[in-house]
């Protein structure tokens, strides 16, 4: 007997171990949601110039939209679960019920309404956010050229004639007006707190305009896999003052290679974790001679 009554017991002991190992489920998942989101960075919602504020504009109304039928709509769940739980004997019970006008308005009207307000947004956004539309200001776009290669950035001052790898020197309120270009396969610029992030493709010219309100370093990074070294390809976007962006670009003229044709082919191979340099000066028609494809293409993947 007593050889029975442990072996009926064990299983029971089992059991009250596991219902209470899963109680203790919900509590980890809550304990490690930090962790899993330490590594996470919210730069879309810390935007620092006029194109990042409206995009963050613009999923906050989305969120507050959709919010507002969510909520409401888990409540319902809740609230319907308590009320007509077994022990309540209040709860108008209606087995037979099959339609009711009323209520399908209410279930059809409000998911509509959502999609009308969500498509307004998205609609009036596109064409106020389009990265081709210049931005409002009284002060002239600063006219940068942008290339990426495998696997870094290669910026150009066509107004200044000067060049930059991996860093982007830009003027505090300043807008900037970017033509951007791959030199090998297919790209994305982006630089999140700025807003907008673009394709670059071999042989095509996209358009950005972008604008940095106030000085700080923004880093950018490459929104789409091109290969091994895909993870090195970021850089740093430095907002300055004025005067100390004209002195940056004096102390660029003076110093570093020469950006030309043969430069340029020697930037096409490969290379990954770039430390930032410039050039000195950059021949003219450079970027246009990239796009027209006079130039050989990069080396693109390799197979192994």
């Amino acid at each position: 007997m007593s050889v029975s009554f442990i072996a009926a017991e064990r299983p029971a002991a089992s059991l009250r171990w596991r219902c209470r190992s899963v109680r203790f489920v919900p509590l980890l998942c809550t304990m490690s949601l930090p962790l899993a989101l330490g590594g996470c960075q919210l730069a879309v919602f810390s935007p620092a110039g006029p194109v990042g504020e409206a995009e963050r504009t613009i999923l906050l109304d989305a969120l507050a939209i959709m919010l507002a039928i969510v909520v409401p709509t888990l409540v319902a769940i809740l609230a319907f679960a308590w009320w007509f739980r077994a022990s309540n004997v209040r709860a108008r019970r209606l087995p037979t019920w099959a339609y009711s006008g009323r209520l399908e308005l209410v279930v059809w009207s409000i998911p509509a309404l959502v999609v009308f307000f969500l498509g307004g947004i998205a609609w009036i956004g596109s064409h106020l956010l389009d990265p081709a539309r210049p931005l409002e200001s009284s002060v002239k776009p600063l006219e940068v050229e942008v290339v990426s290669l495998d696997w870094k950035w290669l910026f150009i001052y066509p107004g200044e004639r000067v060049g930059s790898v991996n860093r982007l020197i830009v003027p505090a309120g300043v807008p900037l007006h970017f033509r951007i270009t791959s030199a090998s396969v297919f790209n994305v610029f982006f630089v999140p707190r700025l807003g907008s992030e673009i394709y670059s493709m071999y042989g095509m010219t996209s358009q950005l305009n972008l604008q940095a309100d106030r000085p700080g370093t923004y880093p950018g990074l490459s929104a789409h896999f091109s290969g091994d070294g895909f993870s090195d390809m970021s850089f740093d976007v430095e907002a300055v003052a004025p005067d100390e962006f004209s002195a940056w670009v004096t102390l660029a003229r003076a110093s570093g290679p020469e950006l030309d044709d043969a430069a340029y082919r020697g930037l096409l191979k490969q290379s990954s974790n770039v430390k930032p340099y410039t050039y000195r000066t950059v021949e003219r028609g450079l970027f246009d001679a990239i796009v027209l494809q006079r130039l050989p293409p990069g080396e693109g993947p390799q197979e192994n």
